[in-house]
């Protein structure tokens, strides 16, 4: 009987050992690749996952994901049905997160928020934009004074897909979205590249997405280091997916090919 219970002692030990290394993680339940999509299996993909779990493979934890509506995912971590969301920002729901002592990994990747408009209309004044297309939900960082005052219309969309047609359509002036997420729909879904181009002259934000927890800081710490030591991996990761693509040149927005193109010309230019 002894060996019986050193062998039950062992499994109540490993279970409870496991148990304890495995975290759910809660996503937004959208298309925005290259970062994060969900497929029709319901199976989290993209950028994010495929960091996630590379995070899991180096420390031992097992991760998985939830996708809920981006309505309902910060009450699910506030509320404790999920240890983890992704993506975050201190900056987000303030109202929301009042009193709550919510952590904060490093930043995760960066991104900028702009409007998106046809080419011919690239360059023109804050003032010539009237109408502008929104997704439900999105708060349009910059352009608060132009909707006070009545000079900014606003249009709202269910999402991206229908807030780009109204654009080409020509319903709006522009789209305002994540520029790495519209880009990559215009080029590899829409199949429209060059069709709206981002308008760097126009009000933009510049921000990061980050993974915050209620209740697990200790594993955000060992999250953040795994960013720092495996840098090569994950900077290899953001190539691959281009969720970084050009954030930090004249080229942001624009296609892959168009850029090489112009790096070219550049270049030639300054050998004659």
């Amino acid at each position: 009987m002894k060996p019986a219970r050193v062998c039950s002692l062992f499994t109540l030990l490993f279970c409870t050992a496991s148990q304890a290394e495995s975290y759910v993680i809660g996503v937004e339940k959208m298309a925005f690749a290259p970062h994060y999509s969900v497929d029709q299996q319901g199976q989290y993909q993209g950028f994010a996952r495929e960091l996630f779990d590379l995070f899991a493979a180096h420390s031992g934890v097992q991760l998985s994901y939830r996708a809920l509506p981006v309505a309902r995912l910060l009450p699910a971590l506030l509320q404790g049905e999920v240890d983890f969301k992704y993506p975050d920002s201190d900056s987000w729901a303030q109202t929301q997160k009042l009193g709550k002592d919510v952590h904060y990994s490093q930043a995760v990747v960066a991104y900028v928020d702009g409007v998106l408009v046809a080419p011919q209309r690239q360059g023109q004044a804050l003032e010539q934009l009237k109408r502008l297309g929104m997704v439900s939900g999105w708060t349009p960082w910059g352009y608060q004074r132009g909707i006070e005052t009545g000079q900014i219309q606003l249009t709202y969309s269910d999402d991206l897909r229908k807030m780009i047609q109204q654009t080409l359509k020509k319903d709006t002036d522009g789209a305002y979205f994540n520029v790495v997420v519209a880009t990559h729909y215009l080029d590899n879904i829409r199949a429209r590249p060059g069709a709206l181009v981002f308008d760097a002259k126009l009000p933009h934000t510049r921000g990061s997405f980050h993974l915050s927890t209620l209740r697990h800081p200790e594993l955000l710490q060992r999250f953040d280091r795994f960013l720092v030591e495996q840098q090569a991996e994950v900077a290899a990761l953001k190539d691959r997916y281009r969720v970084e693509a050009n954030l930090d040149s004249e080229y942001m927005g624009v296609e892959q090919w168009k850029v090489d193109f112009l790096k070219r010309q550049k270049a030639k230019a300054s050998v004659e």
